[in-house]
């Protein structure tokens, strides 16, 4: 059956004069550089970031604890900047007062309708990563969080989506992430970068035997 994102297309594109802009602003940044002379380079921040938080967001990697082995937690979700559908992980900005931890519990709830546990230890949290940082100043932590399958209330997850939001959840096996990636590539997706760091993550450890 074909995805009702398959309908998604962008309709016109024009410049946004920055005043005009709801979520960014552009900005230029005069600056000194290495060779001691004042240069300019032109970049977006959001608008959103609360004032008391230093970062934008949490992508949340969800491993869904199954008998058969753990599966990550998967969207699709079409993205208007590259008319295309992309291949993601739950993710969501930070509210006033929310922790990364929190924030990552409450957007997974809310677009996948699962609910999980932020993991023990180092890995529960990432160091603070910067998305493109040539580009934007946006940044995000990834948290990783664990969900029990076997709870009745992860039995039949119902998200709870904005008027807005079109997001489609599926699972692949973890160990199988990366030929995922290319199988979704071939079929005509765009892979979020935080998917296809992750998943290449994954494959090199496998190569070099890390593990």
């Amino acid at each position: 059956m074909a995805s009702s994102l398959q309908k998604c297309k962008v309709q016109k594109q024009e410049p946004l004069a920055s005043e005009d802009a709801r979520w960014i602003r552009l900005m230029k940044n005069t600056y000194k550089s290495a060779d001691g002379k004042t240069r300019q380079w032109e970049s977006a921040e959001r608008k959103t970031r609360p004032k008391d938080s230093l970062v934008d967001g949490v992508g949340i990697v969800a491993i869904l604890q199954k008998a058969s082995g753990p599966e990550i937690l998967l969207q699709k979700q079409y993205r208007a900047p590259i008319d295309r559908v992309s291949i993601e992980v739950p993710a969501g900005l930070i509210d006033q007062g929310e922790t990364p931890e929190q924030t990552a519990i409450r957007e997974l709830k809310e677009e996948t309708g699962f609910i999980g546990e932020v993991i023990k230890g180092h890995l529960g949290v990432t160091p603070l990563m910067f998305n493109d940082p040539g580009f934007c100043n946006t940044n995000t932590f990834m948290i990783h969080v664990s969900v029990d399958m076997s709870k009745p209330e992860n039995q039949s997850p119902k998200p709870e989506l904005e008027e807005s939001e079109f997001i489609e959840c599926f699972s692949v096996p973890l160990a199988n992430l990366y030929e995922e990636c290319r199988r979704l590539e071939n079929e005509g997706y765009a892979i979020d970068a935080r998917v296809g760091t992750f998943a290449e993550g994954i494959e090199v450890a496998k190569q070099f035997r890390l593990t």
